[in-house]
């Protein structure tokens, strides 16, 4: 046990970074808070056996299961610094009495704004269209467009991004519909269609996007039979998790012409090991996990979660959510 825990001075560890974060704002202001703080060792990777003193972990996208909770026995709390907490074992953790909180609002409007980006390039065959002029290519009928005021938009997930999409898209297309089992009808956002099923909502969606947190009730959630009772020629757009939508099947829908495209700013393993089938394809728009970062939110990431951290040491508060995703209801898929 070092001094600091010793006499009682909580400890914060970061378990890691990536080379775009600055932790300095955060770091100070634990520091200021009285906490004793250790900044990530890129050169050497994280070890829970290293720091198992931890009062508390500040997460980049550090998995943490049982073995490294085993080795933290001091352990009160982990705050990630998204809005995902799929990297960590929220089961193991709330077994040990350790709090899991996220960062629900810290990047709406990025990855809202994203989502349309991706809908728009795909619907519009931006990506298309700029790789066959520099393949030497000038066709106009590479793909098929369409009129956006003529198509219905599904969104699976109305949490906070979802209502943020809803909102942009609306100005765009000529109705937006929405499933969610998790909110309920007084919160409903207006204007906004609501499908009581699943499948009411994919035979509808002419662009379907899906932000769902990754748990046991969404994993495979969107598979070849999903994809299949979109309209012809519809779009699908995957900011949630990879593993929300099955890859080989939107692989296959996409060859067999029945898709017009998707986009993707998330896989099922990233980074992607070449050749990717996706990562390749004519018709697939590709970003590396980036729907939720800008210079703004990255900064309001890095304060926000030693925030939590703050408060859970000096009023044992948390203003965030605390695994809300593990909670999800399943998905009503319908009856079809």
């Amino acid at each position: 046990m070092t001094a600091a825990a010793a006499v009682g001075v909580p400890v914060a560890v970061y378990t890691d970074a990536s080379p775009e974060e600055d932790l300095g704002p955060g770091v100070d202001l634990l520091c200021a808070a009285g906490v004793e703080v250790r900044p990530p060792r890129s050169e050497a990777g994280w070890s829970a056996g290293s720091h198992a003193d931890a009062d508390y972990l500040l997460v980049g996208y550090q998995r943490i299961g049982e073995p490294e909770l085993e080795r933290l026995p001091r352990l009160r709390g982990i705050v990630t610094r998204s809005v995902g907490t799929d990297g960590i074992d929220l089961a193991a953790a709330a077994a040990r009495g350790v709090r899991v909180a996220n960062l629900p609002a810290v990047a709406t409007e990025e990855v809202a704004t994203h989502t349309l980006a991706l809908a728009l390039a795909a619907l519009r065959g931006v990506v298309v269209f700029d790789r066959a002029v520099r393949a030497g290519a000038w066709d106009p009928t590479a793909q098929v467009l369409r009129r956006p005021s003529e198509l219905t938009w599904g969104i699976v997930g109305m949490g906070r991004i979802g209502r943020a999409v809803a909102r942009r898209a609306q100005v765009l297309v000529g109705e937006v519909v929405g499933h969610d089992p998790a909110t309920t009808t007084p919160d409903w956002p207006s204007g906004v269609a609501r499908a009581d099923t699943l499948d009411e909502l994919l035979v509808r969606a002419d662009v379907l996007s899906l932000h769902v947190p990754l748990v046991a009730a969404t994993r495979g959630l969107i598979g070849a039979r999903e994809l299949a009772l979109l309209p012809a020629d519809a779009v699908v757009v995957n900011v949630a998790r990879g593993a929300v939508l099955d890859e080989t099947a939107l692989l296959d829908a996409l060859d067999e012409c029945h898709l017009a495209g998707a986009a993707l700013d998330v896989l099922a393993e990233e980074p992607p090991v070449a050749p990717h089938p996706l990562v390749d394809h004519p018709r697939c728009v590709v970003t590396p996990h980036v729907a939720y970062l800008s210079a703004e939110s990255a900064g309001q990431a890095v304060l926000d979660q030693a925030r939590q951290v703050v408060a859970w040491a000096q009023r044992d508060a948390t203003l965030g959510s605390m695994s809300p995703a593990a909670r999800r209801p399943a998905p009503n898929r319908g009856t079809s």
